[in-house]
């Protein structure tokens, strides 16, 4: 492993914990979260946006295939539990991500 691969995966770990100890604070008082777009933008868009994780948007993938990734997690990515995104929360993220063009693309 490089030190490069090292030092991402030191980063996206720091930066997911922190993200999922504060992860609740950032949605709505009551809990909910008010789109997809949310909770992308305040939950996944910190390492799917800045080259810690993979690019997601643009890719279309089938929400039911996000849905898992998010709940079971994969690779250096934890598992987000139904305390941090619930399910409709979770489904609204997916078909986000599903239909997202990708970052940069041109409308």
């Amino acid at each position: 492993m490089t030190s490069l691969a090292a030092k991402r995966i030191v980063v996206a770990s720091v930066a997911l914990a922190l993200t999922g100890l504060s992860a609740p604070a950032f949605a709505a008082e009551d809990g909910s979260w008010k789109d997809g777009a949310d909770v992308y933008a305040k939950i996944c868009g910190y390492c799917h946006d800045t080259g810690v994780g993979p690019g997601i948007k643009g890719r279309q993938l089938p929400p039911e295939y996000t849905g898992l990734i998010v709940r079971q997690g994969l690779g250096a990515m934890p598992a987000f539990r139904s305390s941090v995104i619930d399910d409709k929360a979770l489904q609204a993220l997916a078909e986000y991500i599903s239909k997202s063009p990708a970052a940069g693309a041109k409308p």
